[in-house]
């Protein structure tokens, strides 16, 4: 580009714009006054554009001030992309793609382990609901929910969760602790709106042998979180998949309702495209992903 300026110059009209003299911006730059001045006429002289209003103080003219953002976007995005570098010297990235309520409440506290056992590994952690076809370099590995089905990918069993009631002691002091699970029917439940990949009232009660009922809803929600939220709050019973409650039930949030084992009918993946799961990084993610969920699924049989 004929009109690029060396960079020092540059450097100095974006200091100049935030200040609102030349010495205050000599002073953060640590050169003298003239030598600002000098190099900000310059750029004015090699762009053919006034930029600055000189008098007291330093104005922007109207190119002044449509420039000033787009440079100091540029010193922005320069300076965190060396910084991202500087922290991956000897790592290597692996960007995660995961459900969101997947991502927050079992990936996520477990990520400490993985750095631990696995340093090297830098993890760039992407939420999202969507099919995952790796069309794109958004990610390069990722976790989904489904029936394992993947066409043209490699995919691997992770973890199927068990789902089951659950409960905050607050609401469980005001309307008592149920004994059979047919008594769920008087109590506000929260359920869920969206695909067949979300637990069903229905399901449960039709597997614990309540057979067909009317249901007691309380607040139908459209997203997981908002609805453990709800239970935690008081607000009526969630039928909960174990891997997104974990937390809550160690420290006594939230209570399990009924140790009847239910497995959900859809279970965890790990995908990615052929050939990359042979990489000796994500040999090393897939199998400590393969052992926290040997883990989990123990705990909730």
């Amino acid at each position: 580009m004929r009109d690029l300026p060396p960079t020092a110059t540059l450097r100095a009209f974006e200091v100049a714009t935030r200040h609102a003299t030349f010495t205050s911006a000599s002073e953060e730059l640590h050169v003298t006054q003239s030598a600002v001045s000098h190099q900000l006429k310059h750029l004015e002289d090699l762009w053919g554009l006034q930029l600055f209003q000189r008098g007291k103080s330093l104005r922007l003219t109207p190119a002044g001030a449509a420039l000033a953002p787009i440079v100091r976007e540029f010193f922005m995005n320069l300076e965190a992309t060396l910084s991202d570098l500087r922290e991956q010297k000897g790592r290597v990235r692996l960007k995660v793609s995961a459900t969101y309520s997947f991502a927050l409440k079992w990936l996520l506290p477990r990520l400490p382990s993985l750095s631990q056992q696995h340093p090297e590994i830098l993890i760039t952690l992407e939420t999202s609901d969507k099919a995952i076809t790796f069309s794109s370099a958004d990610s390069d590995v990722a976790i989904r929910l489904g029936n394992g089905n993947y066409p043209g990918l490699h995919s691997e069993f992770m973890l199927r969760e068990q789902i089951f009631p659950v409960a905050s002691p607050d609401l469980l002091n005001r309307f008592g602790t149920p004994q059979e699970p047919a008594e769920l029917l008087r109590y506000p439940l929260l359920t869920r709106d969206g695909a067949d990949l979300v637990p069903k009232w229905e399901a449960w009660f039709e597997h614990v042998g309540v057979g067909s009922c009317a249901l007691n809803e309380s607040v139908r929600f459209a997203d997981t979180n908002m609805t453990i939220e709800a239970a935690l709050l008081g607000h009526g019973i969630a039928l909960a998949r174990s891997g997104h409650v974990e937390a809550e039930i160690n420290d006594g949030r939230l209570v399990r309702l009924f140790e009847v084992p239910f497995a959900s009918p859809v279970a965890y993946f790990f995908v990615c495209p052929k050939g990359i799961e042979s990489q000796p990084h994500i040999i090393s993610f897939r199998h400590w992903l393969l052992a926290e969920s040997v883990q989990a699924q123990q705990r909730y049989r």
